[in-house]
């Protein structure tokens, strides 16, 4: 049996033992195990190869900004500043069937310009929207749906973890991407909200058909003292990243000490809340980075195995035009999303495609775009959407099925497919503020 052989077999397996039941890192570490094994021919060789993988995804630099920004996210979210930008959101939506749904968007959107990684906002936005929605009639499925495709935006919406590893890869501007994906963000943020207004209003059994309006409107006064610390602390992270005060990890880090300080100045945080801040960011961060080790001990292996090269090869040697090609690439991304967390996708795809389209001309910061957004819908797509762990792990309600945050997010997942279509077909999306 071929080495190609193997690393089909083993992504077989993996996909069949998920569906059994298996909880995801398990199964993807067994199978990592066990097909270098079968590889190499030494399990002491694969325990060696897993161990270097999940010292590597441990110690590198993109993933050590999981614990500052999950940290934040749940300062911001007990300091009660993500609940007033949900509520100053939900103010302004209040009237319009499906508005609780659009001013989760929109507060998401507003939150992702301070986290940058889309597993922070699914985390707090799973504690902070997902019970009200429900207690507004909305559906379950609809609710942790909604989170899952909003939380998505973080990526796109500069800051980006996935565009600084996508620019340290291309040596392209940071500040140049972070421009770029602003346009298409705020764009997938519409498509979200247009999406949500006619499924409420032509698709309400899926939404929720007795839906309530929120509370009474906010005054002037309300609207400042909610949103102005929010905005301020969104000043403070981006503007310190864009003025080269200090690097992302740094503003993820300096954004907790402010989000600190205004919980305090508040009176909202005490000793006993900031205790269990820390508590639950150990334990998210727990979750999320044995998620991401298992994600790279399979990605190695499947490296091994000569699969992902493979796939890269008959993309390349296919005689295609540039759109077919760009389409081809991007339906590998979504496929690979289903199986790969996003920077294994970037790790793997984006050096095998530099060298083709480099000689085409092709803007690689337009393409940077493109790719992010391909491979975001895979973390929404089974059998491996990491977004949808994350909130299955952090909403810990068992009457909400994994299955029920997949069906609820695939509505979202399709709409993402319309904005990639969109950016694909109008390039200057991502080019006009550069």
């Amino acid at each position: 049996m071929t080495p190609f052989d193997i690393g089909l077999l083993a992504l077989a397996l993996m996909g069949l033992l998920v569906f059994l039941g298996m909880y995801v890192p398990i199964a993807l570490i067994a199978c990592s195990f066990a097909g270098v094994w079968a590889i190499k021919g030494s399990a002491l060789m694969a325990s060696k190869m897993l161990g270097l993988a999940a010292n590597d995804a441990i110690s590198s630099y993109f993933f050590g900004v999981v614990p500052v920004f999950v940290l934040m996210g749940f300062v911001v979210s007990e300091s009660g500043m993500g609940r007033d930008a949900f509520d100053v959101a939900n103010a302004a939506f209040r009237r319009i069937r499906g508005g609780l749904g659009i001013g989760t968007i929109v507060a998401n959107t507003i939150f992702a310009a301070i986290t940058g990684i889309s597993i922070a906002s699914a985390a707090v936005f799973t504690k902070i929207a997902v019970p009200e929605l429900r207690r507004h009639g909305y559906t379950s499925r609809f609710s942790v749906g909604l989170v899952a495709g909003s939380s998505v935006l973080g990526m796109l919406i500069p800051p980006s973890l996935l565009l600084i590893l996508y620019g340290l890869l291309t040596e392209q501007s940071i500040g140049d991407l972070f421009l770029a994906g602003l346009g298409p963000g705020l764009l997938l943020a519409l498509i979200f909200v247009a999406g949500t207004v006619g499924m409420a209003i032509f698709a309400p059994r899926f939404v929720g058909s007795n839906l309530s309006q929120s509370e009474e409107a906010l005054s002037r006064t309300e609207i400042l003292a909610k949103g102005l610390p929010i905005t301020a602390l969104i000043a403070l992270v981006l503007g310190g990243i864009y003025a080269g005060f200090f690097t992302p990890v740094e503003a993820g880090a300096i954004g907790t000490a402010g989000a600190l300080l205004i919980g305090f100045a508040k009176r909202t945080l005490n000793l006993r809340s900031l205790w269990r801040i820390l508590v639950e960011t150990g334990l998210v961060t727990a979750s999320v980075c044995f998620l991401i080790i298992a994600a790279q001990m399979y990605s190695r292996m499947l490296s091994f195995s000569g699969l992902p090269s493979s796939f890269g090869a008959l993309v390349a040697q296919a005689d295609l035009g540039f759109l077919a090609l760009i389409m081809l690439y991007c339906l590998v991304v979504v496929l690979f999303g289903m199986i790969l967390d996003s920077s294994s996708i970037m790790l793997i795809l984006v050096p095998l495609m530099l060298p083709i389209l480099q000689p085409m001309g092709v803007d690689l910061i337009w393409f940077g775009i493109v790719t992010v957004i391909a491979i975001e819908i895979g973390l929404l797509t089974p059998p491996f959407g990491i977004s949808v762990y994350v909130i299955k792990s952090t909403l810990n309600d068992p009457s909400i099925k994994l299955a029920d945050i997949f069906i609820g997010a695939a509505p979202f997942a399709i709409m993402m497919l319309v904005c990639l279509a969109v950016v694909i077909a109008f390039p200057a999306l991502t080019t006009f503020l550069l």
